[in-house]
């Protein structure tokens, strides 16, 4: 250690220990601190402003310190599932960048991608999805949140932060999950593994419905998509029936829609469980989620 970086140690401020996670939505930013000493849990409002001026004015007001962990909105992150490219490794990432520039609207150069793994279909073919971002837009993103004090640990997306929340077992579960004002997402989950994920559209105001508008079309849409789902992983991807569904959409009537599609289903479907001390913080499951540090995802690379 030099004279200079022995000086440098001695005047620098403790490292904080505290882990924060932010979600960010269309409408709005919500965080989750836990801290050494109590835990904050809060979400503010977009309005109109763009996601940087709101994250912007969240990290001012609340003088975070310690590794933040990001979790994109689903409109600042896209996934997209392609056949495995036949070169090394280490030029899978290259290769992905022209495989999939068609099908999305990120130039490659713009680019910011990884993969994991997808499902192996008959004859072998090897499938895996990519999740890009642009990176002008996370560049912007991390140097809003890289300060004297505060650091980004990890950047991922909605369906790994809430698969995070599982804990890892043998049998296969769906989880019907939601951020506020967000599309839902339908993911299954197995021995800790993110094995399918769907983003529909068209339910991103389901909590505005009422019982009746619920009964009126909505929740047989939705029990049409779950049926989908698993009837690809069970017949396509030859995997075990799923036994249990869980939903985590926070709503007034989350537990009506819970029984709703149990109607529908000869699958048991109940309400996801939120740790403990933080049932009434569901809105908020993304950027809890984004605190325990477990996520399944690979690093991204450019």
């Amino acid at each position: 250690m030099s004279i200079i970086t022995r000086i440098t140690s001695i005047f620098s401020k403790p490292k904080s220990s505290d882990v924060i996670g932010i979600a960010l939505r269309q409408h709005s930013v919500a965080f989750f601190a836990k801290k050494e000493t109590e835990n904050q849990c809060d979400a503010i409002e977009n309005k109109a402003l763009p996601v940087a001026s709101t994250l912007k004015t969240l990290v001012s007001e609340h003088e975070f310190s310690g590794q933040c962990h990001l979790v994109l909105s689903n409109t600042q992150s896209q996934i997209v599932q392609v056949d495995r490219p036949t070169v090394p490794d280490a030029e899978i990432n290259a290769a992905l960048k022209w495989q999939i520039k068609d099908l999305v609207s990120i130039a490659p150069d713009n680019m910011v991608l990884d993969y994991f793994d997808g499902p192996v279909l008959a004859g072998g073919l090897e499938k895996i999805n990519v999740v890009c971002a642009a990176k002008n837009e996370l560049i912007e993103l991390v140097t809003l949140l890289t300060t004297d004090d505060m650091s980004v640990g990890s950047i991922t997306t909605e369906e790994f932060a809430f698969a995070s929340l599982l804990p890892i077992q043998q049998d296969a579960i769906l989880l019907v999950c939601q951020q506020p004002n967000e599309e839902i997402n339908l993911l299954i989950i197995k021995n800790g593994q993110l094995f399918f994920s769907r983003r529909l559209r068209g339910f991103s105001q389901i909590a505005n419905k009422n019982e009746m508008d619920l009964t009126s079309g909505t929740i047989d849409a939705l029990s049409l998509e779950i049926q989908r789902s698993t009837d690809y992983f069970e017949r396509q991807l030859k995997q075990a029936p799923i036994k249990t569904i869980e939903v985590l959409v926070p709503m007034a009537n989350e537990a009506f829609l819970a029984r709703k599609l149990a109607e529908n289903t000869n699958v048991e479907v109940k309400l996801f469980e939120m740790p403990s001390l933080l049932e009434n913080e569901r809105e908020k499951a993304v950027a809890i989620a984004a605190t325990a540090l477990n996520f399944m995802e690979p690093e991204a690379n450019g």
